[in-house]
């Protein structure tokens, strides 16, 4: 009896419901790429108000780039590359440190630049890990 019920609850509840979870994800990720896209216009149009264009407003608009391609790559390969979010953190980080650099402690400016070696080396490991992972994709056909 025990094993009817696990089985019962590992393959056909769990795959009637895995539905949900598919669509939460597209419809949330819709979402947050309709959002980007309405945030990205929002800061251009203040940028053009302001009549001026800095370097943390490209990386800004980087960031919104960035974000927009995590939604694409989704929609086009069912995943999100793990890569992706990390250049998002890298770009976000350059742009604190463009913004407040006068401002700033220059330990604080030493700490941020560590972040960034430290997300730069866990994305590079990420590629090497997704170039393992496609040569052993090659190898099995």
């Amino acid at each position: 009896m025990k094993e009817k019920l696990n089985v019962f609850l590992g393959k056909g509840v769990n795959k009637g419901l895995s539905w949900t979870t598919v669509a939460s994800e597209k419809i949330l990720l819709a979402i947050i790429g309709i959002c980007t896209c309405i945030a990205s216009a929002m800061y251009l149009f203040e940028m053009f108000l302001n009549e001026q264009i800095e370097l943390g407003d490209l990386f800004m608009l980087f960031i919104y780039a960035e974000i927009l391609a995590m939604v694409g790559a989704f929609y086009s390969t069912n995943r999100i590359p793990v890569t992706l979010p990390i250049i998002v953190a890298i770009t976000a980080l350059c742009r604190l440190i463009i913004m407040q650099t006068k401002d700033m402690d220059g330990m604080m400016v030493m700490w941020e630049a560590g972040a960034i070696l430290i997300l730069a080396g866990a994305a590079y490991l990420m590629s090497l890990k997704d170039k393992l992972s496609l040569e052993k994709l090659k190898q099995e056909d």
